[in-house]
């Protein structure tokens, strides 16, 4: 579906009812195209651990069989 929609004077657009997600990665092409792909943000943590497939087993496993899980003592 194409919609026309005009800058306003501050150079901005408003999205409306397209707007599904609340964050965005804009991606501005040499030809003017302007792309705009839904992003979510994750801390650096999560980022290091997503980037490491045996430890995201290990979490999912954990979660699947609950009592097998390490407790972890809390400082007090």
């Amino acid at each position: 579906m194409s919609e026309l929609v005009e800058v306003d004077s501050r150079r901005r657009v408003t999205l409306g009812q397209h707007a599904r997600h609340q964050r965005y990665l804009i991606t501005s092409e040499s030809d003017g195209t302007v792309i705009l792909t839904p992003a979510v943000v994750v801390s650096e943590l999560e980022a290091r651990l997503l980037r490491r497939p045996d430890l995201v087993e290990k979490v999912r496993a954990d979660l699947a069989e609950p009592e097998t899980r390490m407790k972890r003592r809390r400082k007090v």
